[in-house]
């Protein structure tokens, strides 16, 4: 959690951008990811001398070569260490012309640590707003992982706050919900094939972290924590750095964060390659048949990229992998047959598990779509029995556009950190939602009228359309109530109308 002296530091930072003539939220972010970029590689390369001093030996890996780069300067004056203490204008030209030229020619060479770094430029052109950013980049005490992690997410959470760019950013508590519905394990290989600034990625990483805290002292597992584990894909370059530091912030060394076309390129070498996929994909509309890579197609004829996604989570998965994203409820009650197969299969041939009606303005305000998370283990085999359907009303922030918190931050999330009362959970879902999945045993019990209940396969089927939207299958419980018959009612008109009657009279007798 930061606090609130670390919170206003990166105020001021992002201030002093907008004042130094950098207004696009997501350049500042895309400028701030550099910079953090190269106070991280200098950090690795201390740890680097340090160990190397420590044992007397050789370092491992120079980040840093020794001696000058192809313009004579060198390569020493390029680290965050030594440049911070420059004076402006010098400080400019050793970051522009030489640290900047430096980091693409990492990324050329391919290091895992450089590869989003190809194209990586200075986007402003004042020395004095540099410095001062660097210094003030330099003060936030940023040692610990977690304090990293969190002011990475705050500065994310500006994007999100500032409009147009907001989309890139699912709320960080329906990430926590999907990732604890799905409760990874340390043997998973997750991916998020719409990954934008990868935080359903980071958000399972804590999750494995707070959860098997022993997975980091085995040394196989945490070489696949590192290595294998994290599989993240966009086709925006800035996303792309973005996501890649977002990880690295949140103390992943390698994760797999490349520059892909989900929807137009061929899945061969990745088909069944995930055992978890965790997903909110942009939902754009259609795209051209040619255009679209042919194995998805031959799951599902269509143009919808909203279909598209959901075959290609099938394509990803291994046998008995599971899924949990987010969909438009389209998908749950389309009529057309690319609508009707995608149901079909996820209920006859695969493992349907649950739909999770999300209330409508929970992408306020970037979106009003009626939403619903979808999860199902693919199987090839069948295995539905019974789907599990919660309705969620609220989600702990109200459903306006302003999305304001409705409770105190302690009991925000889907592992809110003090127990919720009945009036609060009326006003927060999640705990609940999660409660419930845990305890799926109970759900068969509940009434069709209750906010989650089951419905049998065979019901489902019978629909003849297979659908899936929740009000199909929920009852309304209505409450009986008694009214007077006609003839009560006129008796009670005309007594009425006597009294008015009789009080008009007085009222003259009075006055006359």
């Amino acid at each position: 959690m930061l606090t609130g002296t670390i919170r206003n530091q990166i105020d001021q930072i992002w201030n002093a951008f907008w004042s130094g003539g950098v207004s696009n939220p997501l350049s500042v972010i895309e400028q701030l990811t550099f910079l953090l970029f190269i106070k991280r590689l200098d950090e690795l390369h201390t740890n680097q001398e340090n160990k190397a001093e420590m044992l007397g030996i050789e370092m491992e890996r120079r980040i840093f070569p020794e001696g000058a780069d192809d313009k004579g300067e060198l390569y020493d004056n390029l680290r965050w260490s030594r440049f911070k203490n420059f004076e402006a204008r010098e400080m400019m030209r050793i970051v522009d012309e030489h640290v900047f030229p430096f980091l693409r020619q990492l990324g050329e060479q391919g290091s895992s640590y450089g590869t989003h770094m190809r194209d990586a430029r200075l986007g402003f052109s004042n020395p004095n707003l540099l410095a001062k950013v660097v210094q003030m980049l330099d003060e936030i005490d940023m040692n610990d992982r977690d304090t990293k992690g969190d002011v990475y997410e705050y500065m994310l959470g500006k994007i999100a706050s500032a409009g147009q760019n907001g989309q890139f950013r699912t709320p960080r508590h329906i990430i926590q919900l999907m990732v604890n519905l799905m409760a990874p394990t340390p043997q998973d290989v997750i991916c998020d094939p719409a990954a934008g600034t990868c935080g359903f990625l980071v958000a399972a990483g804590e999750y494995l972290r707070d959860h098997h805290p022993q997975m980091l002292r085995d040394p196989e597992q945490r070489k696949h924590f590192h290595n294998g584990m994290f599989h993240g894909f966009d086709f925006d370059a800035t996303m792309l750095r973005i996501g890649a530091m977002n990880m690295t912030l949140h103390g992943v060394e390698n994760p797999d964060v490349s520059n892909r076309d989900s929807l137009a390129e061929e899945h061969g070498k990745d088909a069944g390659r995930y055992s978890l996929i965790l997903a909110n994909p942009p939902f754009a509309g259609s795209l051209d048949y040619d255009t679209t890579a042919k194995d998805l197609q031959k799951i599902v004829k269509t143009k919808k990229t909203e279909l598209l996604f959901m075959a290609l989570f099938l394509r990803l998965l291994r046998t008995g992998g599971r899924a949990a994203v987010v969909v438009p409820d389209g998908v749950l009650f389309g009529s057309s047959k690319a609508h009707k197969d995608i149901r079909r299969m996820l209920v006859e041939d695969h493992k349907l598990e649950a739909i999770i009606k999300l209330p409508s303005g929970v992408f306020r305000p970037y979106a009003g779509v009626a939403t619903a998370i979808v999860i199902f283990t693919k199987t090839g085999v069948g295995g539905t029995e019974t789907v599990w359907f919660y309705d969620m009303k609220e989600d702990g922030l109200t459903l306006d556009d302003k999305r304001t918190p409705m409770l105190d931050a302690k009991k925000l999330g889907a592992v809110p950190q003090t127990p919720l009362t009945d009036e609060e959970h009326a006003k927060n879902n999640l705990p609940d939602a999660l409660a419930r999945w845990q305890a799926l045993e109970a759900e068969a019990e509940r009434h069709r009228t209750e906010q989650s209940f089951m419905v049998p396969k065979e019901e489902i089927i019978a629909t003849g359309v297979w659908d899936l939207s929740l009000n199909r299958y929920k009852e309304i419980e209505l409450e009986e109530v008694e009214h007077q018959s006609p003839a009560e009612i006129i008796a009670d008109l005309r007594a009425l109308e006597d009294e008015i009657s009789e009080g008009l009279d007085r009222l003259e007798e009075m006055l006359g």
